[in-house]
């Protein structure tokens, strides 16, 4: 195949990688929460400042007031179709499924900005049963309010029916992260678990958080969807919460965390890059997959096919993702 030929003409990677699977998603590295309208608004300049490095969740859960659970929905479904969400990556986490309101979250946000809803967050599912029962009536809500799409759905594991079931959690149909909440699944083990598990070194050295953890991300990449970690309750040590993300990263296989400040999202998102040389790497090899109809190469001595192709396409991903620069060809390749 020559490299004179059009790009139209030259098979994209998810056309052939991932034909007949499930491709992984292509998350940001890092999820940013806010709940009043003041945080929201101020998060959605810095990710038009930024890029969508950063996706933004509207928090229904914590940011409602008490009796005005109607009208904080309403203001989030609002912020979501408003011309400020430049780049249509904002989700927002509704109520628990023991809270009353739950259902009228997802019907005021899905039915107010259904089409641009980026993802919906389920917190504090006890197990399989509760995320099926949210699951569906999230795809009820698409269905009757006509989206030809599905919203995924991330799915919040903080307690310990959560855990052992998160295999079989994210299985399901539209899960597309899994989400482990830190403090509530210390809180969970009635003071078995000492408050110090709560932040860093404690929450990756205590064994039962580390073996939350590590089943949290082997359901995940297991199953095809995000491993996403919980937030660092540093928010004046920027280098406190990229600690934390690289041990998240390089010690336990997360590929997203939670921030809950705005000072946490570049932290978070260079810690989460990939290697820069192996980003070149990736680079160079799909390019060269791609002149080749993505048949077996030979690149610097190593035999490349679609194995490594998949391997090298994630990565690639996950650097476009977080804002890294990327050659211009691979660029006009590939984004």
């Amino acid at each position: 195949m020559s490299e004179g030929m059009a790009k139209g003409d030259r098979l994209p990677p998810d056309a052939v990688l991932h034909r007949g699977e499930k491709p992984f998603p292509a998350l940001a590295a890092c999820e940013h929460y806010a709940g009043s309208e003041k945080l929201i608004a101020k998060a959605l300049l810095l990710q038009r400042e930024l890029g969508p490095i950063f996706d933004l969740t509207c928090d229904c859960e914590d940011g409602a007031p008490a009796g005005g659970e109607r009208e904080h929905a309403a203001m989030v479904a609002a912020q979501i179709d408003s011309a400020d969400n430049e780049h249509g990556r904002v989700g927002a986490r509704i109520h628990d499924i023991l809270h009353p309101h739950w259902r009228d979250d997802i019907e005021i946000i899905v039915g107010g900005a259904g089409a641009r809803l980026a993802y919906l967050v389920l917190p504090k599912v006890g197990g399989m049963e509760d995320a099926m029962i949210q699951v569906a009536a999230v795809n009820d809500a698409c269905r009757r309010h006509g989206l030809d799409r599905k919203i995924p759905v991330h799915v919040l594991i903080e307690t310990p029916g959560a855990v052992h079931e998160a295999w079989r959690i994210a299985a399901l149909s539209g899960v597309e992260s899994l989400d482990f909440g830190l403090m509530d699944f210390v809180s969970s083990h009635h003071g078995a678990i000492p408050a110090a598990a709560m932040r860093s070194p404690g929450q990756f050295e205590h064994p039962l958080v580390v073996r939350a953890k590590c089943e949290i991300v082997a359901a995940a990449l297991g199953n095809g969807v995000v491993p996403t970690h919980n937030v660092s309750v540093e928010i004046r040590d920027a280098q406190v919460v990229a600690e934390d993300a690289r041990r998240a990263r390089q010690q336990f296989g997360f590929l997203r965390m939670w921030s809950i400040h705005p000072g946490q999202i570049e932290a978070i998102v260079a810690a989460m890059r990939p290697d820069f040389a192996e980003t070149i790497e990736a680079a160079e090899i799909l390019i060269a997959a791609q002149d080749a109809a993505w048949g077996p190469i030979q690149l610097a001595g190593k035999l490349h096919d679609r194995a490594s192709y998949r391997y090298y396409w994630e990565l690639l991903q996950r650097a476009q993702a977080t804002g890294m620069e990327l050659s211009a060809v691979a660029r006009d390749r590939f984004f």
